[in-house]
């Protein structure tokens, strides 16, 4: 038995009085109505009804179920409700993982853009570089920058494609010896980035081994390295490029090959997915397509 089903057709029999109007309205047999009914109070163990001929009364048991029936439907409806809202409108949290280097330069725009235009949302951001379990951490929303497609378990988004640059300060290339190709990247101070896939093999034309005297977990902190002299990065566009056209750094080996970095939006696959990601999704490909 549908139990919800048949605390529907009570309450409507309670409304109108007869089973045939119930059964006009619902487009259901007089017969049927009246087996879910009895299935109901079998469930129950206990007569709702007074039946006759003409009509039905309530037994005072149908009273007083009908006045706690009446309240459980509101109740469903408002949670029905709920969901419709959530589903229409932009609000509510979003709790989302970004890189620290893209938080800081271009997500911490691209949200600010978006908080303007939605303002019943409340974002809860964190920032770092480490891989984490989005499901575990309880993340709404995930970025993700990789240079090779993603193996996940979760559905992925691409938002936009990033370059990689070879970076060195010109006091630097000024102390040093000549960079032609990338393999003579071997006999100079090349900085890692911990979370680098490739460790300390940039893919750079056919790949080359670096090594150098700085490993750090955060591309913003090695470019002020590289901006002090003390040695070369090999870093997204995103994070060098400002200090690029300032003429703090300059890109060497710029007609070598390497891959781009591509962003994407990670988040949990579920049947339903909520209004306000899907929007948030929605807007993050459109700002990245104008920017």
């Amino acid at each position: 038995m549908d139990k919800l089903r048949a605390i529907e057709l009570f309450v409507k029999l309670a409304n109108l009085g007869s089973f045939t109007k119930v059964a006009e309205q619902t487009n259901t047999s007089k017969s049927m109505i009246s087996k879910e009914i009895r299935r109901l109070e079998d469930d129950l163990g206990s007569r709702l009804l007074h039946r006759s001929t003409r009509n039905v009364a309530l037994t005072h048991v149908g009273e007083g179920y009908l006045q706690r029936a009446r309240k459980i439907l509101a109740q469903v409806n408002d949670a029905d409700t709920f969901v419709s809202d959530l589903q229409k409108n932009i609000k509510g949290k979003l709790k989302i993982n970004a890189p620290m280097a893209l938080g800081i330069t271009d997500l911490s725009h691209l949200f600010a853009d978006f908080i303007v235009e939605n303002p019943d949302i409340e974002l809860d951001i964190h920032l770092g570089d480490e891989n984490v379990d989005l499901v575990e951490k309880g993340f709404d929303l995930g970025f993700r920058a990789s240079s090779t497609p993603i193996d996940s378990n979760y559905v992925g988004k691409i938002l936009t494609q990033f370059s990689y640059k070879v970076c060195a300060s010109p006091e630097y290339l000024a102390k040093h010896s000549h960079i032609e190709r990338s393999e003579d990247l071997q006999q100079h101070n090349c900085f890692v980035y911990q979370y680098f896939q490739g460790k300390n093999i940039w893919p750079i034309d056919e790949g080359v081994k670096v090594s150098g005297n700085l490993t750090v977990n955060n591309t913003l902190f090695m470019l002020e390295f590289v901006k002090k002299g003390l040695g070369i990065g090999f870093l997204p566009d995103f994070v060098c490029q400002q200090a690029i056209d300032r003429g703090d750094v300059v890109e060497i080996l710029s007609t070598s090959q390497k891959p781009n970095l591509t962003l994407y939006a990670l988040y949990p696959a579920r049947h339903f997915v909520p209004a306000k990601l899907v929007q948030c999704i929605e807007y993050l490909q459109a700002w990245f397509k104008t920017a």
